[in-house]
């Protein structure tokens, strides 16, 4: 009877275990990353992600248009910056088309068409909303931004800087700098901000030793503050060959460069006295934003255009005590200029922000980790991939939200039903043999 009793016991036993020890190996060790879709979503209340291999510009800017990116004879063509393991900000700043929280009641008003945006509170980080955000575009002058911040950090205001030829002679958008010009690093910043002097960017790049010197502080410091998308090639955002950002980068360099007042002070002046040179006599520098004075609340930003670009924007407003900024990049001025694009976009942000809506991602305030330095081939050093596991924007944690539990941990409810399952079985073996006993103990007293 004792020996029956356990037959049956362990005939229950055995196939208990072997479908609780299936149940342990089916339990998943990880998540799978979320790999970003091809798909371009536009603007609404909400969009499907999508999930095939990669978006568009993945990991380099669309085609140029033109030579202006071809590097100069006898330079190598700069590699693409390597593309991060796992999305910097949370995994949904990996997906494309349009990514906005789920359930949100607000929806963007007009037409928003630009390429790739973001939309973020300056204060806390938090990502309230975006399109395509890590697709690699070029800043135009966007990157400007990115050199203001090293100015500041590095320069005396006024520190005084003598103009050259050489700055005169720049293309595009200039303020007025000449060769024998006295002008401070002050005046020559807030030109740089307000009105996209490029004969500023390189007057101001002279002052940090030289262009290739500029340069490679600019790009150490978008790699300081996680932006592994960006790497300058000019500093004054003409197009120049390898020159890469993200609109997720680009709201990076702006929310640190607002924490310097010189910077807010500077994107936030609607017009300054600027000093002539030689023959010609000082005037006035008007700031180009149009959505300044006009769009309630707006605080400051920066406009930008390349023929590769196309149009780029940031800016910010604060209400209340909430300040929020968007990025825009390669944009188009039909049906809607950029400007009214940007204020559509903050009036959603503040809309998102107001229903307190669950944030899409975060603005990481360091990189997330110590990269390898690689050549990037124009004199610059650039991030490379993490080590396999890490995750962007938290260098205390090794392995992705659902990995960072421990062997144990994944298997942890399977181990403690088999545990009980053994108390039990391990009792009834006890019971049956104790009433055993005590029939063995009556018969032997009754005979």
């Amino acid at each position: 009877m004792r020996f029956a009793a356990r037959r049956t016991v362990t005939a229950l036993f055995v196939p208990l275990c072997a479908l609780l020890f299936g149940a342990t190996l089916a339990t998943p060790v990880a998540a799978q990353p979320v790999v970003r879709g091809a798909t371009q979503q536009t603007t609404g209340a909400q969009a499907p992600t999508s999930n095939s291999a990669q978006c568009q510009n993945h990991d380099r800017p669309p085609p140029p248009v033109d030579t202006s990116e071809e590097p100069l004879p006898g330079q190598p063509t700069p590699e693409p910056l390597p593309v991060p393991k796992e999305p910097v900000g949370g995994t949904r700043m990996g997906e494309c088309g349009l990514v906005v929280p789920n359930g949100a009641k607000a929806a963007i008003a007009g037409e928003v068409t630009s390429a790739s945006w973001v939309i973020a509170d300056i204060d806390t980080g938090a990502v309230l909303a975006a399109k395509d955000p890590h697709a690699r575009e070029r800043p135009a002058s966007l990157i400007k931004t990115l050199l203001a911040v090293v100015v500041i950090r590095e320069l005396r205001l006024d520190e005084v800087v003598t103009g050259t030829q050489e700055d005169a002679n720049q293309e595009g958008t200039k303020v007025g700098v000449g060769p024998g010009g006295q002008y401070t690093v002050r005046q020559l910043l807030f030109a740089l901000l307000m009105r996209s002097g490029n004969d500023a960017a390189h007057a101001l790049a002279g002052q940090l030793g030289g262009v290739p010197a500029a340069l490679e502080k600019m790009n150490a410091l978008a790699k300081e503050i996680g932006a592994l998308d960006t790497r300058a090639a000019t500093p004054s955002g003409l197009d120049g060959p390898g020159m890469s950002t993200s609109a997720y980068d680009l709201s990076l360099v702006f929310r640190a460069a607002m924490k310097h007042k010189e910077f807010a002070e500077a994107v936030g002046t609607k017009s300054i006295d600027f000093p002539g040179y030689g023959t010609k006599p000082g005037y006035k520098v008007v700031n180009d934003n149009k959505l300044l004075g006009r769009y309630q609340g707006f605080t400051g930003g920066k406009t930008g255009f390349t023929d590769d670009a196309r149009h780029t924007y940031v800016g910010g407003a604060k209400r209340g005590n909430t300040r929020i900024a968007v990025v825009l990049l390669r944009g188009e001025l039909n049906p809607n200029p950029l400007a009214e694009q940007a204020s559509r976009l903050l009036d959603y942000g503040f809309a998102l922000a107001t229903e307190k809506s669950k944030p899409v991602g975060q603005l990481v305030d360091h990189a997330p980790e110590a990269q390898p330095k690689q050549d990037t081939g124009i004199g610059t050093t650039s991030s490379t991939q993490p080590p396999a596991g890490t995750t962007q924007g938290n260098s205390d944690t090794a392995l992705p939200p659902d990995a960072q539990r421990s062997a144990f941990g994944n298997y942890g409810a399977p181990l403690v039903a088999l545990a009980g399952v053994a108390v039990l079985v391990s009792f009834g073996l006890w019971f049956r043999r104790k009433r055993a006993r005590a029939a063995r103990a009556a018969r032997a007293a009754a005979g």
